[in-house]
């Protein structure tokens, strides 16, 4: 299986996705803790259908000691007791950000409340740039068709 189009072999695309990538890799230095953001990234590719970040943030989670019983649960992170009232927090954020487009009126005042609660100012705005990074990421995978499964923990574009 191939992409329908190799997004930085056209010059035009490579532009714009070289920023992408570029602030993508910005938000590794941010006091958002790591695993955070991974497993925020997993749950709005989960979301979005996105399989190939689906492959990319879970073998990087689990390459930084991440365990795979909290990846198995992502998905079902409201039910699970294995997150922290910080990544719940999180998660939720990422949730109603990434499903914007369903009706759901963007971030509810309750769920930035709760995230505020456990994030600073500086984490916050990196909670909502890697949200934004990531769903960029994924819109354009999922249209492409960028095929999942090969990713090597590490690998980056």
């Amino acid at each position: 299986m191939d992409a329908r189009l190799d997004m930085f072999g056209s010059p035009a695309a490579s532009k714009v996705w070289k920023h992408v990538v570029a602030a993508n890799n910005a938000l590794r230095d941010s006091p958002l803790p790591h695993t955070t953001q991974e497993l925020v990234k997993i749950r709005a590719s989960q979301i979005n259908g996105c399989g190939f970040c689906l492959d990319m943030h879970v073998k990087d989670a689990l390459h930084a000691g991440e365990t795979p019983e909290r990846l198995h649960m992502v998905a079902a992170w409201r039910e699970a007791t294995c997150f922290t009232e910080a990544e719940r927090a999180a998660l939720e954020v990422a949730e109603q950000g990434t499903r914007i487009a369903d009706g759901a009126g963007g971030v509810t005042d309750e769920a930035w409340a709760a995230a505020a609660a456990h994030h600073d100012e500086e984490q916050l705005a990196a909670l909502v740039a890697v949200i934004a990074v990531i769903n960029t990421f994924n819109r354009g995978n999922v249209m492409l068709r960028q095929p999942a499964g090969d990713y090597q923990p590490g690998q980056r574009f």
